[in-house]
């Protein structure tokens, strides 16, 4: 019998074989930033963008955020996605998504991981990554976003 593994700490497993439809529209700065405020609009918590360039090489900044349950991780997930979508963002496909448990946007420079409490503790990305800068996502200026409220 196999034993069940736990997701690595970088995130859920992702297909190499996905392509990423990102498309450069906004610079990765300043879209970690616009994240963070969407983030903020709909009461995420404990927001927190590391950034990763020189750590890992395979992206900018890290978006880490926390919802208070599945249904508010999942709402965080479309709004973060479809005002994006509508500002000509793209994104890998969500990985987590399901289980609302920890979900995974991949924008290309910006990876967002929005986790329900527990799963923040229990995988600790915030020590893992505790070393990189964080940004002040709140001194960024950000474009305007569309509403799809």
């Amino acid at each position: 019998m196999l034993a069940a593994r736990a997701p690595c700490p970088g995130g859920p497993r992702r297909a190499r074989s996905t392509p990423l439809l990102r498309s450069s529209v906004i610079e990765s700065k300043v879209l970690a930033a616009s994240i963070a405020r969407i983030a903020d609009e709909l009461k995420g918590a404990d927001i927190r963008i590391y950034d990763v360039a020189q750590t890992l090489r395979v992206a900018d900044y890290f978006v880490v955020i926390t919802g208070n349950s599945r249904p508010h991780v999942k709402a965080l997930y479309e709004e973060v996605h479809y005002r994006l979508k509508h500002a000509g963002e793209r994104h890998a496909r969500a990985e987590g998504l399901e289980l609302g448990w920890w979900v995974l946007l991949d924008f290309g420079d910006v990876v967002v991981h929005l986790q329900q409490e527990e799963a923040r503790r229990y995988y600790g990305l915030d020590t893992l990554y505790g070393d990189a800068q964080q940004l002040d996502w709140q001194g960024v200026e950000t474009p305007p976003l569309p509403s799809l409220r």
